[in-house]
C-alpha cells in the first residue's frame, strides 16, 4: 500500500513557495510543495474517481464517484511538477494550462478548475 500523502508544516510550505518565488528551484523543495499540495486536494475532496499523477513525485487518488482499484482509472490528470505547483497555488490558470498542453486531463470529473487554487501564492 503506498504512504498516504500528508500536508507539510506550514512553515514549510511558506519557505519552499519563498524559495521558489526568489528564482530557487531546488528538487527537495518541489517534491515538498507537490505533496503537500496533492495532500490538500485529497483532504478536501476526498474519493477515488480522478487520480492526479505528478511524475516523479506522487499520485493521488480524489473525489468521489466510481472507485476504480486496477487498471486505468475512469478519470485522469498528468501534469509536471512545475506546472501542478502554478495550478495549485493560482499562479496559472487551469484552462490555460491544459490549452498549452502542460496538463492532460481525460474522463468525467478530470477538470479541476473549479477545485484550484489550493494554496495562494
Amino acid at each position: 500500500m503506498p504512504a498516504r500523502l500528508r500536508p507539510a508544516a506550514a512553515a514549510e510550505v511558506e519557505a519552499a513557495l519563498a524559495r521558489r518565488a526568489a528564482g530557487g528551484h531546488e528538487a527537495a523543495d518541489q517534491q515538498l510543495l507537490v505533496k503537500h499540495l496533492l495532500a490538500v486536494l485529497t483532504q478536501r475532496h476526498p474519493g477515488a474517481s480522478v487520480e492526479v499523477r505528478v511524475p516523479p513525485y506522487a499520485v493521488a487518488q480524489c473525489i468521489e464517484g466510481a472507485r476504480h482499484t486496477r487498471g486505468t482509472p475512469p478519470a485522469v490528470v498528468e501534469t509536471d511538477a512545475d506546472t501542478w505547483i502554478a495550478v495549485a497555488t493560482g499562479a496559472v490558470h487551469w484552462s490555460e494550462a491544459v490549452l498549452a498542453g502542460r496538463i492532460v486531463a481525460s474522463g468525467e470529473r478530470s477538470d479541476l478548475s473549479d477545485l484550484l487554487p489550493l494554496h495562494a501564492a
